[in-house]
């Protein structure tokens, strides 16, 4: 979604498009790992994580619009960037 030039480390705003990405990422593998982990398969990991993940951008002072859209935005991108595909394989 927009941020793909390539990268110079001395520049702040791709010091900041880095951090953005590992940060997300760091989260979806340890949302992964939680969701394998999970002690109770009946009850479906992913979500709650969402809920809880909605829940503190919004005590972080996200707004409710804000948040709303962002997720339709990305669910929106899901199957260009997913190829057709329903998993990654």
């Amino acid at each position: 979604m927009g941020m793909t030039k390539p990268m110079d480390l001395g520049n702040p705003e791709d010091a900041w498009q880095l951090r953005a990405t590992s940060v997300t990422q760091s989260f979806g593998v340890a949302l992964r790992e939680l969701h394998d982990s999970n002690p109770w398969p009946d009850q479906p990991f992913l979500p709650l994580a969402i809920n809880h993940l909605m829940t503190e951008l919004w005590d972080q002072r996200f707004s409710q619009t804000d948040i709303r859209e962002a997720f339709e935005t990305a669910i929106a991108d899901l199957p260009r960037y997913a190829g057709g595909q329903e998993r990654r394989r």
